[in-house]
């Protein structure tokens, strides 16, 4: 943690006194390119290990995660409509953006279900984890029918592996951090903060509700302990890596070795994280909906809080099918708009300066949603682990 900060330190200094040094941003797109490069590989042979060896004791894990990932998406879409209607925003309207947006919801799932019987040689090349997930679950199970003993051990073997080379390449992550900070402040400045303050504190402020309200009280509720000694390691060790990365498929290294470190049942987070960085969009749930209202105040257009709550349902819906990359979200606000007949040209400008706050904005979503995926799972194992050993008593 401190080689981190020290990192997140020097490559604030260097980017403000030595914007040109261009170089040195290499550091970071080496160490983004790395995860991104081993998190297929990794996700598919240990959800494929995971599955092979697994007991139906998962089972209840699995059911409680993913109505906990969805549960807290949704939330925090409620969140930000409440936020947008005490405190509405509006937004400078330019030149549109030339960026290719999904038409309606109906495309999204019709994408969703394509890339889920995408070929898996070519899924694990293009970072496909929808596809990746459902090829090594069918492979998993097809494992666990016709293996012998040695032959699930030989897949244990081949995860480990994996994860050790991810853990390799984990202990490059300050130098990663410096090169990530040191080409957001040479290229952004602080000046960000100046031009689009107000919309970027009231998406920060609903993120930051949910990472520290919503989340928490859903630990409370199932639980009945103090929630934030293990949020705050989440932020620190998940979710101060993603901020920088921006991308919660690069992120999944990153929470692997921390549900590790926290105890955790590793044949459930082999599946749940990967599946997190996949569904859990609470930050792009945030993003969709705050955009998309803010452009509806510009416009003066009149929306019920009804219609501002359907409105959460279906960036809900949509931040599950973002991809797990920078600025995934923002190309679904166009389909939110086209709920209140806004056209795609208007759209898309809020999208041109969704991508002007990107720097931080994207920022900060990811690490609500990388550290939301580590906080849930370890949230829905240590619940399981509490009714089993109340049973048992």
């Amino acid at each position: 943690m401190l080689r981190i900060l020290g990192g997140l330190i020097i490559g604030t200094l260097l980017g403000l006194l030595a914007p040109h040094w261009q170089g040195i941003g290499i550091l970071g797109q080496l160490f983004v390119g790395a995860l991104k490069a081993i998190a297929p590989i990794l996700v598919a042979v240990l959800v494929i290990a995971a599955i092979a060896k697994a007991d139906s004791g998962n089972g209840p894990r699995f059911r409680l995660v993913i109505l906990l990932y969805l549960l807290t998406t949704l939330l925090s879409a409620f969140v930000a409509v409440a936020a947008s209607f005490i405190w509405p925003v509006g937004i400078t309207l330019g030149d549109a953006t030339q960026a290719e947006a999904p038409g309606s919801l109906a495309d999204i799932f019709s994408t969703l279900l394509s890339n889920l019987v995408a070929n898996p040689v070519a899924a694990l090349a293009s970072a496909n984890y929808i596809g990746i997930l459902f090829w090594s679950v069918i492979f998993g199970l097809a494992l666990r029918a016709v293996a012998g003993e040695a032959t699930l051990r030989m897949a244990e073997d081949l995860a480990e592996m994996v994860s050790k080379v991810v853990n390799w390449v984990i202990q490059f992550a300050p130098f990663g951090i410096l090169g990530l900070v040191y080409s957001s402040i040479s290229s952004g400045g602080l000046n960000i903060f100046a031009t689009y303050g107000k919309l970027l504190l009231l998406l920060g402020g609903c993120m930051l509700f949910s990472a520290f309200v919503i989340n928490p009280l859903i630990h409370v509720l199932l639980l009945r302990r103090n929630p934030y000694p293990l949020l705050l390691t989440c932020l620190k060790e998940s979710g101060l890596s993603a901020f920088f990365m921006r991308s919660s498929a690069a992120n999944i290294p990153v929470n692997m070795a921390l549900c590790k470190k926290l105890g955790l049942n590793k044949e459930f987070y082999s599946v749940s994280i990967p599946l997190g960085a996949t569904v859990n969009m609470d930050g792009a749930a945030i993003t969709i909906t705050v955009l998309t209202l803010a452009v509806v105040h510009t416009l003066g257009v009149e929306v019920s809080f009804v219609s501002a709550i359907l409105l959460s349902v279906i960036a809900a819906l949509g931040a599950c099918g973002t991809s797990g990359i920078a600025g995934g979200s923002l190309l679904l606000v166009p389909m939110a708009c086209s709920f209140f007949g806004i056209s795609s040209d208007i759209a898309m400008q809020a999208v041109a300066a969704g991508f002007i706050l990107g720097v931080i904005q994207d920022s900060i979503e990811t690490a609500l949603n990388s550290s939301t995926d580590v906080f849930l799972t370890a949230t829905a194992d240590l619940y399981q682990q509490q009714k089993q050993t109340e049973h048992e008593s």
